[in-house]
């Protein structure tokens, strides 16, 4: 039997139909890395080199006319520089419970559209075992939020031991902010240079190398590590370093790169070309999350739009890297 022609059109036409719907459906990002500034983290930070403008205005109106302007389910709200603490521990220790208490009521307020990287008052090790209890099993938080480095020492060293014991046992989901730690906030190498044009990347990058040259990587493994922009510097490097790891078997049985590999990295500030290119070669798009940085780093629209148009990932990689990593590694943000 001759089929009639339009019952053969719209058989024909409505898979393509259907392909072309789902390729320009709406993917509901979820920004990993966006920025809050809760009132007295806003005060207590003033007049510091480091507290960018945009985060002292901060609303959750802000953020949420930036999520449905950018097609975007949620954001996990964490603090950005210059974190919690100026030498001063009370003070950390107090800002750290303001601040996750101030996160917990805006999520409580919206939650679905947000959620919570708690903030810790490192290197106060003892306040902050006891802030890892509270933020999980009173504001059930989200996960953890950590800085490169305090003062001078960075992630890796001993004396964090025992909260990376803690976070281990909590199978912690655990970001990490890049700063500038106190040896090189100052240097004089370039005029006009801050230290979120050099200095937060090569944090970055010696966060990694002393979480991982000190073990701390193989000895805690169901910490889920997620590194800000990129990973830093690391994923040009990582080659380079790896030869050291030749000389740290004990740390590092299995090497630098396997490790490397377990970590995951958002791409805030990170959307161009050369980034992209060296992160591909260490992982796959199953460890690469969307971020934005919000609010001075940038907005979810245009992120996205610059994303897309590097042409680097394909249609199903662009829906783990905005989507689906994030909800494997936070399944509440997928719930309705």
């Amino acid at each position: 039997m001759t089929m009639p022609r339009r019952t053969f059109l719209s058989c024909t036409l409505a898979p393509l139909s259907l392909s072309r719907a789902h390729a320009q459906a709406p993917k509901k990002r979820i920004d990993i890395h966006h920025h809050f500034g809760p009132p007295s983290w806003v005060a207590a930070m003033k007049g510091n080199a480091m507290l960018q403008p945009s985060n002292t205005t901060w609303t959750a109106e802000k953020s949420l006319e930036d999520l449905d302007r950018g097609n975007a389910a949620a954001a996990v709200l964490s603090i950005t520089n210059p974190g919690l603490y100026l030498g001063d521990k009370p003070q950390a220790n107090r800002l750290a419970r303001e601040c996750n208490e101030y996160g917990t009521r805006v999520v409580h307020a919206h939650p679905t559209r947000f959620g919570l990287f708690a903030a810790l008052p490192l290197p106060d090790v003892d306040a902050s075992l006891k802030e890892i209890a509270y933020a999980f099993d009173q504001l059930h938080a989200d996960g953890i939020g950590l800085m490169t480095s305090y003062g001078d020492t960075w992630l890796g060293n001993p004396a964090y031991r025992p909260v990376m014991e803690e976070l281990n046992r909590r199978n912690a989901v655990v970001q990490v902010h890049p700063t500038a730690a106190e040896c090189c906030r100052t240097l004089n190498y370039a005029p006009g240079v801050g230290p979120g044009s050099l200095e937060y990347g090569t944090d970055t990058t010696r966060a990694i190398m002393g979480l991982c040259f000190s073990g701390d990587a193989v000895r805690f493994p169901n910490i889920r590590w997620l590194w800000s922009h990129g990973g830093g510097t690391l994923p040009f490097l990582a080659g380079r370093i790896a030869g050291a790891a030749a000389n740290r078997r004990e740390e590092l049985p299995n090497g630098l790169v396997p490790e490397l590999k377990r970590f995951y990295y958002d791409l805030a500030g990170a959307t161009n070309i050369g980034v992209i290119s060296a992160l591909k070669q260490l992982v796959g798009p199953d460890h690469i999350l969307f971020g934005t940085d919000f609010p001075p780093g940038g907005r979810i629209l245009e992120t996205a739009q610059t994303l897309h148009g590097l042409n680097a990932f394909t249609e199903p990689e662009l829906q783990l890297i905005e989507r689906d990593n994030a909800i494997r590694l936070l399944p509440r943000l997928g719930r309705p």
